[in-house]
């Protein structure tokens, strides 16, 4: 069906979706599609409390996000993909919204759980494979949200102000790599953006449609039109959910004149694009994964997505060891381990009690204190001075902490990077009666460690796994899977340290005056000490890098190198690749990811790895010339283990717009 099939009345009503979670279809005359939350697992909504609060149905709780981004792995963002496809058939959901891909900017965004990185390669790239899976699964994504939506503060008014630079080689690059899966939809964000409304931002949705190749529908988030017809003007195809005051004014203006026919067929015919086009993705698919097969992918990705981040041997646990637990996260409630908004789901199953799991594994029953709640909350039920007792009659000692939807959550912002001081007096006073202890952190984002690192043997980052993260994380605790997460995100020495949290900020504005200074690229080009870097992670098994070779190839470079499990276990190692340029004739941070590989070797097994650079990865974006620009000169190929832990160098030229082997 075509626009000027409809009547100009029906074109108005089908712009501004029917109700929360549906288009329009007139009563059966047009098909409808609905839409669902749930990036980590389907929140349908299928009923509302007499306080308004909304109940959604059981479904499969998969790993954050953040977690899945942890993972570096291609693979598992394909498998999280197919997995929540699979769900949303079950579901009769035609769209899920989904995924988040906002650059953590800020360390203390509540909504840092939801988005893959700090880094827009990594986040597009991941973010790609999520789509590009989803949608052969029958079900269409909304990626969001679009764009510079870095913080919750007063988030339906404040204005993102940030410079071109930074807003294409940062905020807009997940877009753009995302892009290429052919997502059916794109959500805006609440904020403004350089003073403009996002709904209302025709400069960026230009730029996804012109130069992108976006070809989908542009949702607004929820609430977020403040004026239909400026949104539909500047390309904002469908209002969700529906609201009875932008529509009037809608109808009114059209009345007017103030919006042309044009417009409101090119609006319209992209909805009914959008519906056919989700119809016939969705057409004869049926769920490619049973649930059993869901659940063992999400245990999957959380065990991946689990950060080994401090190790001084008392990991893995070996069988027969003595174990005190505690911390009220060990056996937790949903929230405890989950971020809240939009995001949160009802999980399929029940919870988790890691020192039963531990028990299993070890063949000895371990000893479980709560200790704490979450916050600083203090309870009759909880016994802080048990825990300290446990902590020294057992070998080992696993404290829980961490932060779950009372701290990260949509709407808000963290106030500290610093847990609460229950927590950490949980961790200092059984670390100071047993020196083997064992912190296991669930957080969404960044934390500061700087309070209790010194005291403890070993820190294991687990995120906000799913419900299936407290099998991972005890085969993870015990040996069974070999860790191998990596940070997608920067965990500074302090929050004083990020350059975002001192820039300016006021009731309307946040101003980005840090630029590109974001995340690694600030503290690699600028040498201010991390207390964990971007793509750090440590693994039981140890690798060696060698032998970095670049050779020409037609359209750019080839680069090989040799990774070598130096160990008697079995593990995955992620390798990166940063890109130098050494003498820059613009502001450009010191290096940048242009690839990475996540390669499983046997014990003290050699495999190679290759990967491709072209001419755009030594890009920047020239506000001058309003284009990508490589410019001749020398560049240094980094291969390394992190952002700050580089192995492996080799120096290539650019000549004459050509990538050179030789210098």
């Amino acid at each position: 069906m075509t626009a000027k099939e409809l009547t100009v009345e029906e074109k108005l009503r089908l712009i501004c979706g029917k109700d929360m979670w549906h288009t329009e279809d007139f009563g059966g005359k047009l098909p409808f599609v609905s839409m669902s939350d749930g990036p980590v697992g389907v929140r349908k909504v299928v009923s509302m409390r007499e306080d308004g609060w909304q109940v959604a149905a059981p479904s499969i709780a998969y790993p954050s996000i953040q977690t899945l981004a942890n993972t570096w792995s291609e693979d598992c963002a394909r498998e999280m993909g197919e997995s929540l496809a699979s769900d949303c058939l079950d579901a009769d959901v035609d769209i899920l919204l989904a995924p988040g891909m906002n650059v953590k900017r800020h360390p203390m965004n509540g909504r840092n759980f939801e988005y893959f990185s700090e880094d827009p390669y990594l986040a597009g790239t991941l973010a790609r494979s999520y789509v590009a899976s989803l949608q052969e699964g029958g079900v269409g994504a909304c990626i969001k949200h679009f764009c510079a939506n870095n913080l919750e503060y007063n988030r339906l008014h404040q204005s993102s102000e940030v410079d071109e630079r930074s807003l294409r080689e940062l905020y807009y690059k997940p877009f753009e790599i995302a892009s290429q899966a052919k997502p059916v939809s794109l959500m805006c964000s609440y904020n403004r953006v350089n003073g403009v409304y996002a709904s209302e931002y025709k400069k960026g949705f230009d730029v996804l449609r012109n130069e992108f190749g976006f070809d989908g529908a542009i949702i607004s988030d929820w609430g977020a039109v403040r004026d239909r017809t400026a949104a539909a003007k500047a390309g904002l195809d469908l209002e969700m959910p529906f609201t009875q005051a932008t529509y009037d004014r809608l109808v009114e203006d059209y009345k007017k004149g103030l919006l042309s026919d044009e417009t409101l067929d090119r609006c319209a015919q992209r909805v009914l694009d959008l519906v056919a086009r989700c119809k016939e993705m969705r057409k004869d698919k049926t769920p490619k994964k049973t649930k059993e097969e869901r659940l063992q992918a999400a245990r999957r990705i959380a065990a991946e997505g689990i950060v080994l981040l401090k190790n001084d041997g008392t990991l893995p646990l070996q069988r027969g060891t003595s174990v005190s637990v505690c911390g009220c996260y060990a056996v937790p409630t949903e929230g405890m381990v989950s971020g809240g908004g939009s995001a949160r789901v009802t999980w399929s199953g029940k919870t988790w009690n890691l020192p039963e799991l531990l028990s299993e594994r070890l063949g000895t029953k371990a000893k479980y204190e709560a200790a704490f709640m979450p916050r600083d909350i203090e309870s009759f039920s909880q016994d802080p001075a048990r825990a300290v007792e446990n902590a020294a009659a057992c070998e080992v000692n696993v404290v829980c902490v961490g932060t779950g939807d009372s701290i990260e959550y949509e709407s808000g912002d963290r106030a500290s990077l610093e847990l609460p001081e229950v927590q950490v007096r949980a961790i200092l006073e059984t670390a100071s009666e047993n020196p083997n202890t064992v912190v296991v952190l669930f957080a969404g984002s960044a934390v500061d460690v700087s309070a209790w690192e010194h005291a403890v043997s070993a820190i294991v980052y687990a995120g906000f796994p799913g419900e299936q993260g407290g099998a991972a994380l005890a085969d993870i605790l015990t040996g069974v899977v070999n860790p191998s997460g990596k940070l997608s995100e920067t965990f500074p020495m302090s929050e004083e340290d990020v350059p975002s949290v001192n820039a300016y900020r006021d009731a309307q504005v946040s101003l980005y005056e840090e630029g590109l200074n974001v995340g690694y690229r600030y503290f690699v080009t600028h040498g201010v000490p991390t207390k964990y870097p971007f793509g750090y992670g440590l693994s039981y098994s140890s690798f060696v890098y060698h032998n970095l070779v670049v050779t020409e190839e037609k359209d750019g470079l080839t680069i090989s190198y040799e990774l070598e499990n130096a160990s008697e276990r079995c593990g995955k190692e992620i390798s990166q690749i940063y890109v130098r340029p050494i003498a820059p004739r613009v502001y450009r941070p010191a290096w940048e990811l242009k690839g990475y590989a996540k390669t499983e070797l046997k014990a003290n097994e050699k495999k190679k790895v290759s990967a491709k650079l072209v001419l755009s990865d030594f890009a920047y974006y020239s506000v001058a010339e309003n284009r990508w620009k490589a410019d001749d000169g020398l560049y240094e190929i980094y291969v390394g283990a992190s952002s700050e832990d580089i192995r492996l160098t080799q120096k290539v030229r650019i000549k004459d717009g050509k990538l050179l082997a030789e210098i």
